[in-house]
């Protein structure tokens, strides 16, 4: 049913979360987020921190102008909350788009891309006030071409340098916004999120514990894997690079719905030194943020499926920063 507050042609939140994406992005009434979000939202991406939806229209038409094409194919929305803590909507998207015309990509290349995002949003009365939103940027950058580090610090020379440059998001320019909340008690929420952190804790025996032999995986980069192996090495190759940083859970929803597996939403982030060997190569002491998020869900085997993000390029644009 349509939550109190919300415009009663949506028929339910998620409807509402999906709905509203298509309106803006596919059927270009980028105008509505006016109302959609409020006036002065936090937008937190592992790029920047923007503030007030004036800055959310911009970059919304500059990503049109360079794909003009772009679908937002709603995957998931997994959701918690009510009317007095505020709705948070974990929408999954993959989306398809060309690229068409030059822009924060470089010259226009014709390449047809397909990447995921993972928005979290925090609405009350039909209207967006927080939000964090990963996007597989080194999805992107690998479909056009380019290596995440090298991307990046191209990207840190056309923002005018190593002082001039767009920040990425650590918890030093973060801006606390209104929404507090952190999720529900759902078992699914609760699982995922002691899997994720035993993994963190060096406990790699959790994977075949826990994951279905069968899993499926999607990974940052557009990678995709099965089994146990492929979950061991994305994960080990993550851990080993930051091996003494803080991983720490910000929110976790779990649900079960009709017609759907028990499933489960993590926002999550991991704070400390590139001082091992892993899959960002070499150590070079840079202090880093991760922002992750990361669906799951579960089937009679474990959990079947995972879809995890964070923002490669930002996290070789923080070292490149911090090392020259």
């Amino acid at each position: 049913m349509t939550p109190p507050g919300f415009d009663p042609k949506w028929k339910d939140f998620p409807d509402y979360i999906i709905g509203i994406t298509k309106e803006i992005w596919e059927d270009r009434q980028i105008s509505t987020l006016h109302h959609y979000y409020s006036d002065d939202i936090v937008v937190r991406t592992p790029a920047s921190v923007v503030v007030g939806n004036k800055g959310v229209i911009g970059a919304t038409m500059a990503t049109l102008a360079e794909f003009p094409d772009r679908t937002l194919l709603g995957e998931d929305v997994i959701w918690s909350g009510d009317e007095n803590v505020g709705f948070l909507s974990s929408h999954r998207i993959l989306s398809t788009a060309t690229h068409a015309h030059d822009g924060v990509y470089g010259k226009a290349s014709g390449k047809k891309l397909v990447y995921r995002i993972i928005a979290d949003c925090a609405a009350k009365e039909n209207t967006i006030y927080d939000e964090w939103l990963i996007r597989d940027q080194s999805a992107i950058v690998r479909q056009l071409g380019w290596e995440p580090l090298a991307y990046a610090r191209d990207l840190i020379e056309r923002e005018g340098g190593p002082d001039a440059c767009v920040k990425p998001l650590t918890p030093q320019n973060d801006i606390p916004g209104p929404y507090q909340a952190k999720g529900n008690e759902h078992e699914a929420g609760q699982r995922y999120a002691d899997i994720l952190t035993r993994i963190m804790g060096a406990e790699m025996s959790a994977i075949p514990a826990e994951y279905d032999r069968g899993c499926h995986l999607e990974l940052p980069g557009g990678i995709t894997g099965h089994s146990h192996a492929d979950a061991d090495e994305f994960w080990m190759g993550l851990r080993a690079s930051f091996p003494s940083a803080t991983f720490k859970i910000d929110h976790v929803i779990g649900r079960d719905d009709p017609s759907m597996p028990p499933r489960a939403a993590v926002r999550w982030s991991l704070h400390g030194k590139h001082e091992g060997w892993g899959m960002f190569g070499k150590p070079t002491q840079a202090d880093v943020y991760i922002l992750g998020m990361s669906h799951a869900e579960f089937g009679p085997w474990g959990l079947r499926r995972e879809y995890v993000l964070f923002d490669e390029t930002s996290v070789w644009k923080q070292i490149v920063l911090q090392t020259g």
